[in-house]
Protein backbone atom coordinates (compact mmCIF):
# COMPACT_ATOMS: atom_id res chain seq x y z
CA UNK A 1 0.00 0.00 0.00
CA UNK A 2 2.89 2.56 0.95
CA UNK A 3 4.51 1.64 -2.67
CA UNK A 4 1.51 2.70 -4.60
CA UNK A 5 0.70 5.65 -2.63
CA UNK A 6 4.33 7.06 -2.98
CA UNK A 7 4.63 5.81 -6.59
CA UNK A 8 1.18 7.87 -7.44
CA UNK A 9 2.06 10.99 -5.59
CA UNK A 10 5.56 10.82 -7.65
CA UNK A 11 3.73 10.43 -10.93
CA UNK A 12 1.35 13.66 -10.01
CA UNK A 13 3.79 16.00 -8.38
CA UNK A 14 6.90 14.99 -10.09
CA UNK A 15 7.85 16.00 -13.76
CA UNK A 16 7.33 13.76 -16.89
CA UNK A 17 11.06 13.85 -17.64
CA UNK A 18 11.42 12.10 -14.82
CA UNK A 19 13.32 8.57 -15.90
CA UNK A 20 14.33 5.77 -14.05
CA UNK A 21 11.25 6.10 -11.71
CA UNK A 22 9.33 5.14 -14.79
CA UNK A 23 10.97 1.33 -15.42
CA UNK A 24 11.91 0.75 -12.35
CA UNK A 25 8.68 1.53 -9.71
CA UNK A 26 10.51 0.68 -6.83
CA UNK A 27 10.19 2.63 -3.40
CA UNK A 28 13.85 2.41 -1.63
CA UNK A 29 13.12 2.86 2.55
CA UNK A 30 16.70 0.90 3.32
CA UNK A 31 19.77 0.03 1.55
CA UNK A 32 22.82 -1.68 2.25
CA UNK A 33 25.84 -2.40 0.11
CA UNK A 34 23.98 -4.27 -2.90
CA UNK A 35 20.85 -4.29 -1.79
CA UNK A 36 17.96 -1.97 -1.20
CA UNK A 37 14.71 -2.52 0.30
CA UNK A 38 11.76 -1.07 -0.66
CA UNK A 39 7.87 0.18 0.49
CA UNK A 40 6.73 -3.36 -0.52
CA UNK A 41 9.11 -5.27 1.74
CA UNK A 42 11.24 -6.96 -1.05
CA UNK A 43 14.44 -6.65 -1.12
CA UNK A 44 16.73 -6.19 -4.90
CA UNK A 45 19.84 -6.35 -6.18
CA UNK A 46 21.18 -3.13 -6.98
CA UNK A 47 23.19 -3.23 -10.65
CA UNK A 48 22.31 0.53 -10.94
CA UNK A 49 24.14 1.75 -7.62
CA UNK A 50 22.99 5.56 -8.62
CA UNK A 51 24.27 5.23 -12.21
CA UNK A 52 27.58 4.38 -11.07
CA UNK A 53 27.40 6.85 -8.12
CA UNK A 54 27.84 4.28 -5.47
CA UNK A 55 31.04 2.60 -6.08
CA UNK A 56 31.19 1.36 -2.47
CA UNK A 57 27.18 0.32 -2.63
CA UNK A 58 24.70 1.68 -0.29
CA UNK A 59 25.55 3.02 3.22
CA UNK A 60 29.07 1.89 3.70
CA UNK A 61 29.65 2.01 7.25
CA UNK A 62 33.60 3.75 6.94
CA UNK A 63 31.09 6.70 4.77
CA UNK A 64 28.58 6.68 7.23
CA UNK A 65 31.40 6.68 10.40
CA UNK A 66 32.93 9.64 8.41
CA UNK A 67 29.50 11.39 7.45
CA UNK A 68 28.72 10.96 11.51
CA UNK A 69 31.54 12.46 13.00
CA UNK A 70 31.49 15.44 10.43
CA UNK A 71 28.06 16.92 11.27
CA UNK A 72 28.67 16.12 15.21
CA UNK A 73 31.93 18.34 14.79
CA UNK A 74 30.24 21.75 14.18
CA UNK A 75 32.04 21.48 10.77
CA UNK A 76 30.47 24.62 8.25
CA UNK A 77 28.65 22.52 5.48
CA UNK A 78 28.42 25.27 2.76
CA UNK A 79 31.40 27.19 2.46
CA UNK A 80 30.94 28.46 -1.53
CA UNK A 81 34.74 27.62 -2.62
CA UNK A 82 36.84 28.87 0.66
CA UNK A 83 39.38 26.30 1.95
CA UNK A 84 38.08 24.20 5.06
CA UNK A 85 40.18 21.03 6.77
CA UNK A 86 37.81 18.61 4.90
CA UNK A 87 37.99 19.97 1.26
CA UNK A 88 41.96 20.44 2.18
CA UNK A 89 42.34 16.38 3.10
CA UNK A 90 39.97 15.67 0.12
CA UNK A 91 41.88 17.56 -2.44
CA UNK A 92 44.93 15.88 -0.99
CA UNK A 93 43.90 12.16 -1.67
CA UNK A 94 42.14 12.95 -5.25
CA UNK A 95 45.68 14.56 -6.37
CA UNK A 96 47.66 11.45 -4.68
CA UNK A 97 45.57 9.26 -6.99
CA UNK A 98 45.32 11.41 -10.66
CA UNK A 99 46.83 9.30 -13.38
CA UNK A 100 50.12 9.89 -15.06
CA UNK A 101 51.50 13.28 -14.59
CA UNK A 102 48.46 14.70 -13.54
CA UNK A 103 49.23 13.64 -9.93
CA UNK A 104 49.71 16.30 -6.85
CA UNK A 105 50.60 18.98 -9.83
CA UNK A 106 47.21 19.18 -11.38
CA UNK A 107 44.74 22.18 -10.56
CA UNK A 108 41.25 21.16 -9.55
CA UNK A 109 38.16 23.23 -9.83
CA UNK A 110 35.21 22.66 -8.12
CA UNK A 111 32.26 22.85 -10.20
CA UNK A 112 28.34 22.59 -9.54
CA UNK A 113 27.22 19.22 -8.21
CA UNK A 114 26.74 17.31 -11.43
CA UNK A 115 29.06 16.09 -13.80
CA UNK A 116 27.88 18.04 -16.69
CA UNK A 117 28.84 21.34 -14.78
CA UNK A 118 31.96 19.75 -15.19
CA UNK A 119 31.91 19.11 -18.55
CA UNK A 120 30.76 22.89 -19.06
CA UNK A 121 33.91 23.95 -17.72
CA UNK A 122 36.40 21.88 -18.90
CA UNK A 123 34.94 22.71 -22.37
CA UNK A 124 35.11 26.57 -20.92
CA UNK A 125 38.58 26.27 -19.94
CA UNK A 126 39.99 24.60 -23.56
CA UNK A 127 38.54 27.27 -24.71
CA UNK A 128 40.10 29.85 -22.67
CA UNK A 129 43.21 28.18 -22.48
CA UNK A 130 43.48 28.29 -26.37
CA UNK A 131 41.20 31.07 -27.80
CA UNK A 132 39.97 28.31 -30.06
CA UNK A 133 36.30 27.62 -30.11
CA UNK A 134 35.58 23.97 -31.91
CA UNK A 135 35.05 20.74 -30.60
CA UNK A 136 35.35 17.67 -31.37
CA UNK A 137 33.47 14.99 -30.22
CA UNK A 138 32.07 11.18 -30.90
CA UNK A 139 29.18 9.47 -32.25
CA UNK A 140 27.14 7.65 -28.90
CA UNK A 141 28.90 10.06 -26.44
CA UNK A 142 26.75 11.09 -23.43
CA UNK A 143 28.70 13.64 -21.36
CA UNK A 144 25.16 15.72 -19.94
CA UNK A 145 22.60 17.10 -20.02
CA UNK A 146 23.03 21.34 -20.17
CA UNK A 147 23.72 23.04 -23.80
CA UNK A 148 27.34 22.70 -23.70
CA UNK A 149 27.70 19.34 -22.57
CA UNK A 150 24.68 18.26 -24.34
CA UNK A 151 25.92 19.19 -27.52
CA UNK A 152 28.81 17.19 -27.84
CA UNK A 153 26.61 14.37 -27.21
CA UNK A 154 25.11 11.99 -29.49
CA UNK A 155 21.95 11.68 -29.41
CA UNK A 156 19.70 14.03 -31.31
CA UNK A 157 16.87 15.14 -29.13
CA UNK A 158 19.77 16.25 -26.47
CA UNK A 159 21.40 18.60 -28.53
CA UNK A 160 18.15 20.03 -30.03
CA UNK A 161 18.96 18.71 -33.74
CA UNK A 162 15.74 17.28 -34.18
CA UNK A 163 13.90 20.32 -33.37
CA UNK A 164 12.64 19.03 -29.80
CA UNK A 165 15.37 20.93 -27.74
CA UNK A 166 17.24 23.97 -27.21
CA UNK A 167 19.85 24.09 -30.13
CA UNK A 168 23.24 24.07 -29.64
CA UNK A 169 25.31 26.97 -30.19
CA UNK A 170 29.10 25.76 -30.19
CA UNK A 171 30.97 24.60 -33.53
CA UNK A 172 31.63 20.86 -33.24
CA UNK A 173 32.58 18.10 -35.34
CA UNK A 174 31.35 14.54 -34.65
CA UNK A 175 33.89 11.54 -35.67
CA UNK A 176 32.60 7.59 -35.44
CA UNK A 177 33.53 6.10 -32.18
CA UNK A 178 34.99 2.32 -32.32
CA UNK A 179 32.43 -0.23 -31.77
CA UNK A 180 33.79 -3.18 -32.73
CA UNK A 181 30.10 -4.97 -32.62
CA UNK A 182 28.63 -2.29 -34.87
CA UNK A 183 31.78 -0.90 -36.62
CA UNK A 184 30.44 2.43 -38.14
CA UNK A 185 33.30 1.79 -41.47
CA UNK A 186 31.75 -1.54 -41.57
CA UNK A 187 35.26 -3.39 -41.24
CA UNK A 188 35.54 -3.83 -37.66
CA UNK A 189 38.39 -4.81 -34.86
CA UNK A 190 41.90 -2.32 -35.01
CA UNK A 191 41.20 -1.65 -38.78
CA UNK A 192 37.88 -0.10 -38.22
CA UNK A 193 39.43 2.05 -35.01
CA UNK A 194 42.32 3.39 -36.85
CA UNK A 195 40.33 5.01 -39.53
CA UNK A 196 38.58 7.11 -36.96
CA UNK A 197 42.04 8.22 -35.49
CA UNK A 198 43.25 8.93 -39.57
CA UNK A 199 39.94 10.69 -40.45
CA UNK A 200 40.70 12.91 -37.09
CA UNK A 201 44.03 13.29 -38.85
CA UNK A 202 43.03 14.45 -42.24
CA UNK A 203 40.05 16.61 -40.84
CA UNK A 204 43.49 18.74 -39.02
CA UNK A 205 46.04 18.20 -41.85
CA UNK A 206 43.82 18.87 -44.70
CA UNK A 207 43.52 22.90 -45.66
CA UNK A 208 40.54 21.75 -47.56
CA UNK A 209 38.44 19.53 -44.75
CA UNK A 210 36.26 22.76 -43.60
CA UNK A 211 37.37 21.96 -39.89
CA UNK A 212 39.65 24.65 -38.04
CA UNK A 213 42.08 23.46 -35.17
CA UNK A 214 39.82 22.43 -32.20
CA UNK A 215 40.36 23.76 -28.71
CA UNK A 216 39.36 20.09 -27.43
CA UNK A 217 38.45 16.51 -28.22
CA UNK A 218 36.45 15.01 -25.55
CA UNK A 219 35.69 11.24 -25.08
CA UNK A 220 34.78 8.61 -22.61
CA UNK A 221 37.00 5.56 -22.01
CA UNK A 222 34.03 3.73 -22.27
CA UNK A 223 30.45 5.07 -23.38
CA UNK A 224 28.03 4.25 -20.76
CA UNK A 225 24.87 5.54 -21.80
CA UNK A 226 25.80 4.77 -25.60
CA UNK A 227 25.69 1.17 -24.47
CA UNK A 228 28.94 0.27 -22.74
CA UNK A 229 31.17 0.20 -25.64
CA UNK A 230 34.79 0.49 -24.69
CA UNK A 231 37.67 2.03 -27.21
CA UNK A 232 40.58 0.26 -27.83
CA UNK A 233 43.81 1.13 -26.16
CA UNK A 234 45.99 1.49 -29.33
CA UNK A 235 43.23 3.67 -30.29
CA UNK A 236 43.47 5.92 -27.71
CA UNK A 237 46.80 6.43 -27.75
CA UNK A 238 47.06 6.91 -31.00
CA UNK A 239 44.01 9.80 -30.00
CA UNK A 240 46.77 11.42 -27.00
CA UNK A 241 49.76 11.36 -30.24
CA UNK A 242 47.64 13.44 -32.90
CA UNK A 243 46.30 15.94 -29.95
CA UNK A 244 49.93 16.77 -28.40
CA UNK A 245 51.22 16.79 -31.81
CA UNK A 246 48.44 19.40 -32.86
CA UNK A 247 48.55 21.62 -29.06
CA UNK A 248 44.61 20.17 -29.00
CA UNK A 249 43.95 19.54 -25.09
CA UNK A 250 42.07 16.03 -24.33
CA UNK A 251 39.27 16.07 -22.36
CA UNK A 252 39.20 12.35 -20.92
CA UNK A 253 35.13 12.19 -19.18
CA UNK A 254 35.89 9.60 -16.61
CA UNK A 255 32.36 10.65 -14.63
CA UNK A 256 30.84 7.21 -15.07
CA UNK A 257 34.41 5.13 -15.40
CA UNK A 258 36.22 6.80 -12.74
CA UNK A 259 37.24 5.70 -8.85
CA UNK A 260 37.82 1.88 -9.50
CA UNK A 261 34.86 0.95 -12.09
CA UNK A 262 36.64 -0.38 -15.17
CA UNK A 263 39.34 -2.38 -13.28
CA UNK A 264 41.51 1.19 -12.26
CA UNK A 265 41.10 3.79 -10.21
CA UNK A 266 40.73 5.82 -14.08
CA UNK A 267 39.61 4.25 -17.07
CA UNK A 268 42.37 6.02 -18.66
CA UNK A 269 45.10 3.96 -17.08
CA UNK A 270 44.65 0.82 -19.27
CA UNK A 271 46.04 2.63 -22.20
CA UNK A 272 48.46 3.89 -20.24
CA UNK A 273 47.24 7.75 -21.21
CA UNK A 274 47.16 11.21 -19.72
CA UNK A 275 43.98 13.61 -20.41
CA UNK A 276 44.67 17.64 -20.07
CA UNK A 277 41.44 17.98 -18.51
CA UNK A 278 39.93 15.10 -16.65
CA UNK A 279 36.32 15.38 -15.62
CA UNK A 280 34.93 13.61 -12.88
CA UNK A 281 31.62 13.13 -10.53
CA UNK A 282 29.56 10.60 -9.36
CA UNK A 283 31.75 8.04 -7.54
CA UNK A 284 33.98 10.56 -6.57
CA UNK A 285 31.34 12.12 -4.00
CA UNK A 286 31.23 8.93 -2.16
CA UNK A 287 27.32 8.82 -2.90
CA UNK A 288 27.04 12.95 -2.35
CA UNK A 289 26.74 15.24 -5.20
CA UNK A 290 30.41 16.17 -6.20
CA UNK A 291 31.80 17.23 -9.54
CA UNK A 292 35.30 18.88 -10.74
CA UNK A 293 37.54 18.97 -13.38
CA UNK A 294 41.84 18.16 -12.49
CA UNK A 295 43.80 19.78 -15.35
CA UNK A 296 47.44 20.56 -16.41
CA UNK A 297 48.74 23.47 -14.60
CA UNK A 298 49.39 25.48 -17.77
CA UNK A 299 45.90 25.71 -18.67
CA UNK A 300 44.98 27.40 -15.76
CA UNK A 301 44.82 31.16 -17.32
CA UNK A 302 40.48 31.97 -16.06
CA UNK A 303 40.04 35.22 -14.30
CA UNK A 304 38.15 34.71 -10.76
CA UNK A 305 34.67 33.88 -11.19
CA UNK A 306 34.90 32.89 -14.86
CA UNK A 307 33.41 29.55 -14.11
CA UNK A 308 31.45 29.60 -10.58
CA UNK A 309 28.41 28.58 -8.77
CA UNK A 310 26.86 28.31 -5.39
CA UNK A 311 27.41 24.58 -4.67
CA UNK A 312 30.74 24.06 -5.29
CA UNK A 313 31.53 20.73 -3.28
CA UNK A 314 29.88 20.64 0.66
CA UNK A 315 31.79 19.93 3.12
CA UNK A 316 29.78 16.39 3.75
CA UNK A 317 30.97 15.30 -0.16
CA UNK A 318 34.84 16.21 0.69
CA UNK A 319 34.22 13.77 3.33
CA UNK A 320 32.87 11.09 1.76
CA UNK A 321 34.90 11.15 -1.14
CA UNK A 322 38.23 11.32 0.51
CA UNK A 323 36.60 7.92 2.58
CA UNK A 324 35.76 6.22 -0.55
CA UNK A 325 38.97 6.59 -2.12
CA UNK A 326 41.14 5.71 0.17
CA UNK A 327 38.86 2.46 0.78
CA UNK A 328 38.85 1.96 -2.74
CA UNK A 329 42.87 1.95 -2.45
CA UNK A 330 43.33 0.04 0.74
CA UNK A 331 40.47 -2.66 -0.35
CA UNK A 332 41.71 -3.69 -4.05
CA UNK A 333 38.56 -2.53 -5.01
CA UNK A 334 39.58 -1.48 -8.72
CA UNK A 335 42.04 -5.39 -8.42
CA UNK A 336 38.38 -6.62 -7.49
CA UNK A 337 35.99 -5.01 -10.02
CA UNK A 338 38.39 -6.08 -12.88
CA UNK A 339 38.37 -9.85 -11.79
CA UNK A 340 34.37 -10.15 -10.43
CA UNK A 341 33.84 -8.07 -14.13
CA UNK A 342 35.66 -10.73 -16.32
CA UNK A 343 34.07 -13.30 -14.65
CA UNK A 344 30.48 -12.07 -14.99
CA UNK A 345 31.26 -11.53 -18.29
CA UNK A 346 32.61 -14.84 -19.21
CA UNK A 347 29.10 -16.12 -17.57
CA UNK A 348 26.77 -14.05 -19.75
CA UNK A 349 29.23 -15.20 -22.93
CA UNK A 350 28.38 -18.85 -21.83
CA UNK A 351 24.98 -17.56 -21.38
CA UNK A 352 24.80 -15.90 -25.37
CA UNK A 353 25.78 -19.62 -26.47
CA UNK A 354 22.52 -20.57 -24.94
CA UNK A 355 20.31 -17.59 -26.18
CA UNK A 356 20.85 -16.27 -29.71
CA UNK A 357 18.82 -12.89 -28.50
CA UNK A 358 22.07 -11.81 -27.07
CA UNK A 359 24.06 -10.32 -29.65
CA UNK A 360 27.38 -8.97 -27.96
CA UNK A 361 28.82 -8.85 -24.10
CA UNK A 362 31.10 -6.64 -23.20
CA UNK A 363 32.81 -3.78 -20.96
CA UNK A 364 35.80 -3.34 -18.72
CA UNK A 365 35.35 -4.14 -14.96
CA UNK A 366 32.30 -4.02 -13.33
CA UNK A 367 30.65 -2.13 -16.68
CA UNK A 368 28.84 -4.16 -17.95
CA UNK A 369 26.89 -4.40 -21.53
CA UNK A 370 24.28 -7.16 -22.71
CA UNK A 371 23.10 -6.29 -26.19
CA UNK A 372 19.97 -7.58 -27.19
CA UNK A 373 19.17 -8.23 -31.28
CA UNK A 374 16.84 -9.53 -32.99
CA UNK A 375 17.88 -13.65 -33.35
CA UNK A 376 15.93 -14.26 -36.26
CA UNK A 377 16.68 -10.62 -38.51
CA UNK A 378 19.50 -10.57 -40.81
CA UNK A 379 23.10 -10.05 -39.89
CA UNK A 380 25.25 -7.52 -41.39
CA UNK A 381 28.48 -8.27 -42.84
CA UNK A 382 29.76 -8.82 -39.74
CA UNK A 383 27.11 -10.62 -38.01
CA UNK A 384 25.23 -8.05 -36.14
CA UNK A 385 21.81 -8.49 -35.68
CA UNK A 386 19.45 -5.56 -35.45
CA UNK A 387 18.79 -4.34 -31.64
CA UNK A 388 15.47 -5.47 -30.28
CA UNK A 389 14.14 -2.30 -28.31
CA UNK A 390 11.23 -4.62 -27.06
CA UNK A 391 12.61 -7.49 -25.72
CA UNK A 392 14.77 -5.30 -23.91
CA UNK A 393 12.44 -3.33 -21.94
CA UNK A 394 10.49 -7.08 -21.53
CA UNK A 395 13.76 -8.25 -19.94
CA UNK A 396 14.71 -5.59 -17.54
CA UNK A 397 11.06 -6.12 -16.07
CA UNK A 398 11.38 -9.87 -15.96
CA UNK A 399 14.88 -8.87 -13.89
CA UNK A 400 12.94 -6.36 -11.57
CA UNK A 401 10.10 -9.10 -11.34
CA UNK A 402 12.84 -11.54 -9.82
CA UNK A 403 14.65 -8.39 -7.60
CA UNK A 404 17.12 -7.40 -10.02
CA UNK A 405 17.98 -3.39 -10.74
CA UNK A 406 19.48 -2.47 -13.90
CA UNK A 407 18.69 -0.11 -17.12
CA UNK A 408 19.25 -0.04 -20.34
CA UNK A 409 21.18 1.92 -22.44
CA UNK A 410 22.32 1.93 -26.03
CA UNK A 411 20.53 2.32 -29.33
CA UNK A 412 16.88 2.54 -29.02
CA UNK A 413 17.83 0.92 -25.26
CA UNK A 414 18.56 -2.24 -26.52
CA UNK A 415 21.74 -2.96 -24.23
CA UNK A 416 21.22 -4.38 -20.72
CA UNK A 417 23.69 -2.38 -18.40
CA UNK A 418 25.04 -3.50 -15.55
CA UNK A 419 26.61 -1.40 -12.56
CA UNK A 420 26.95 -2.73 -9.10
CA UNK A 421 28.78 -1.66 -6.60
CA UNK A 422 32.43 -2.50 -6.16
CA UNK A 423 31.49 -4.39 -3.14
CA UNK A 424 29.54 -6.78 -4.91
CA UNK A 425 30.50 -10.19 -3.32
CA UNK A 426 31.17 -13.11 -5.60
CA UNK A 427 27.99 -15.10 -3.88
CA UNK A 428 25.64 -12.00 -5.10
CA UNK A 429 27.31 -11.88 -8.73
CA UNK A 430 26.06 -15.63 -8.82
CA UNK A 431 22.40 -14.65 -7.57
CA UNK A 432 22.59 -11.18 -10.43
CA UNK A 433 23.42 -14.30 -13.21
CA UNK A 434 20.81 -16.89 -12.17
CA UNK A 435 18.43 -13.94 -11.98
CA UNK A 436 18.96 -13.04 -15.38
CA UNK A 437 19.39 -16.23 -16.78
CA UNK A 438 15.97 -17.43 -15.28
CA UNK A 439 14.37 -13.83 -16.62
CA UNK A 440 15.47 -14.65 -20.09
CA UNK A 441 14.04 -17.85 -20.16
CA UNK A 442 10.82 -16.64 -19.00
CA UNK A 443 10.94 -13.77 -21.71
CA UNK A 444 12.88 -15.23 -24.52
CA UNK A 445 9.89 -17.09 -26.32
CA UNK A 446 8.22 -14.02 -26.99
CA UNK A 447 11.50 -12.63 -28.68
Amino acid sequence: MLRAQLLDRQARRESAARTYARTLPVAPVTAAGAEVTGADGRTYLDCLSGAGTLALGHNHPAVIAALQGALGSGAPLHTLDMITPQKDAFSTELLSRLPGDLRDDAKLHFCGPAGTDAVEAALKLARTATGRSGVIAFTGAYHGMTLGAASVSGPLRMRGADGQGPAASQPVTRLPYPHAYRCPFGVGGDAGAALTTRLLEHHLTDPSSGTATPAAVILEIVQGEGGVIPAPDTWLRELRRITADHGIVLIVDEVQTGIGRTGRLWACEHAGITPDILVTSKAVGGGLPLALIAYRPHLDTWQPGDHTGTFRGNTLAMVAGEITLRTIAEEQLAEHAEKLGSRIRSALRDLADRHPVIGDVRGRGLMIGVELVQPDADPDALGARPGHPHFARALQKACLDRGLMLELGGRDGCVLRLLPPLVLTDTQADTVLTRLADALTDVEPAA
